[in-house]
């Protein structure tokens, strides 16, 4: 395993701009990466599994989004929470999804992504906590 390093996903630069954040850039690609995994599920679960992933996916990179736009860094932190909550969902829906259904694309690829989404987010909320 690779350790991560907080210059690996623009950490220490602290930038309240999203855009310069790498661990913005990861949850944006996971994003894609999330609805376009989620077409081979079983049309029937179009708007329970599969929205409920292609949701989450969404929310992540949008709080990173919304909290940099914040003032406080206890706001930032709050909404980074948000997305540290919404990946860990996604991670763990792709795992059931994967214990329901045989799939082609069995996941563990974008699983593995949504760990390291997880890593980033949680160095960034501890990288917010020393600044408070």
């Amino acid at each position: 395993m690779t350790r991560l390093r907080a210059t690996d996903y623009g950490l220490l630069e602290m930038s309240r701009d999203h855009r310069q954040l790498r661990v913005f850039e990861l949850a944006d690609e996971l994003v894609v990466e999330a609805y376009a995994w989620t077409r081979q599920l079983p049309a029937d679960e179009r708007f329970g599994l599969t929205a409920q992933i292609r949701r989450a996916s969404v929310s992540a990179p949008t709080n990173i989004v919304e909290g940099c736009a914040r003032r406080s860094t206890r706001d930032y932190l709050h909404f980074v929470g948000i997305a540290l909550g919404s990946a860990s969902e996604v991670r763990y829906l792709i795992t059931l999804a994967r214990r329901l259904w045989p799939l082609s694309d069995d996941g563990s690829r974008l699983e593995g992504r949504y760990d390291e989404l997880v890593r980033a987010l949680q160095r960034l909320v501890d990288s917010l906590r020393e600044a408070e």
